[in-house]
């Protein structure tokens, strides 16, 4: 069995191309160096050295053997580093920001699976607005931030911070049971332009709701009752019919007393994906963005959420 400690000083030999550079470098005596060459020339059963007066070259099998080496001792430190990360990993931290509506569904399953993974992580979950924690995450005080962006409302991410979309989420008609239009599978928003509507506060510039910017193109301006960022509110209000309203379907847990359907005609859908910066050195990012994935695919499976993307 080949010492991988002489392969490792072979390699350095070889490179330095004598016994006083490979010295150096190792921070080894050049007897040291030299007796570590004859032990493995021992090992191996072949001259790996030629010396003279005043140089040293490795024989064609020490070349060989030199090659091979390295090979062997680049598998071992990336077998060490994988190691030392899963070791972090079984016992680190991991900061995680998201939007309310994506805590019913999507990141409860997502967290269950990366809990039984990882049970002695620590976790820290922040909630908020997409555009409120992105900061956070550029600045490295969030690892990881589950996000959305509504079509009428795009949003930039700040520089440094990529995004992965997940899929698309449609924005669903809630109304009351016995609605004429909730026993249609799809309604045109202008045909509602006589209804009270329950929907969030407004964002973006001018400060608007997706409601107000949606019946914007469709020509008329929406008659708001009440403004809420709950969705559980809203839809409790439709079910005591104080009017009818858009809610992502993420926000739309109990259909008791309500019917939904779809809008058509307008860009009405979310992109729900991740956020994250490429240069954390967290390695429990990595196996928390794939089974917030695997959770993502579920959901659509199970018809809980819109069409995937075609990305």
């Amino acid at each position: 069995m080949l010492n991988t400690h002489r392969l490792r000083i072979l390699a350095e030999v070889d490179r330095a191309g004598s016994i006083a550079g490979a010295a150096r470098e190792l921070k080894l005596s050049p007897s040291a160096v030299s007796h570590q060459l004859a032990q493995l020339e021992k090992e191996a059963g072949v001259s790996l050295v030629e010396r003279s007066a005043q140089s040293l070259r490795l024989t064609s099998a020490g070349q060989r053997l030199s090659l091979r080496g390295q090979d062997v001792l680049a598998l071992l430190d990336s077998a060490e580093k994988d190691l030392r990360a899963q070791s972090r990993a079984d016992s680190g931290h991991l900061r995680i920001g998201f939007f309310a509506s994506a805590g019913y569904h999507l990141l409860p399953q997502s967290l269950s699976r990366f809990s039984s993974r990882h049970p002695a992580v620590g976790l820290d979950l922040v909630e908020g607005q997409p555009h409120e924690l992105a900061l956070s995450v550029q600045q490295g005080a969030i690892d990881a931030l589950v996000i959305f962006e509504h079509a009428l409302d795009p949003w930039t991410p700040p520089e440094g911070v990529e995004v992965k979309e997940l899929f698309h989420e449609p924005q669903l008609l809630v109304v009351p049971d016995g609605h004429p239009a909730g026993r249609r599978s799809q309604v045109r928003l202008e045909e509602l332009s006589g209804e009270q509507w329950i929907t969030s506060f407004g964002t973006g510039m001018p400060v608007l709701s997706v409601l107000e910017r949606a019946c914007a193109l469709a020509g008329f301006v929406p008659r708001i009752r009440c403004r809420s960022d709950h969705y559980e509110v809203i839809v409790g209000l439709v079910r005591a019919g104080m009017g009818i309203a858009l809610v992502p379907s993420l926000g739309v847990t109990d259909t008791t007393g309500v019917q939904t359907t779809r809008v058509s005609g307008l860009r009405l859908h979310r992109k729900i994906g991740v956020a994250w910066r490429p240069e954390n050195p967290n390695p429990l990012l990595g196996s928390f963005i794939a089974y917030l994935g695997s959770a993502a695919s579920n959901l659509l499976a199970a018809g809980r959420q819109g069409r995937p993307t075609s990305r």
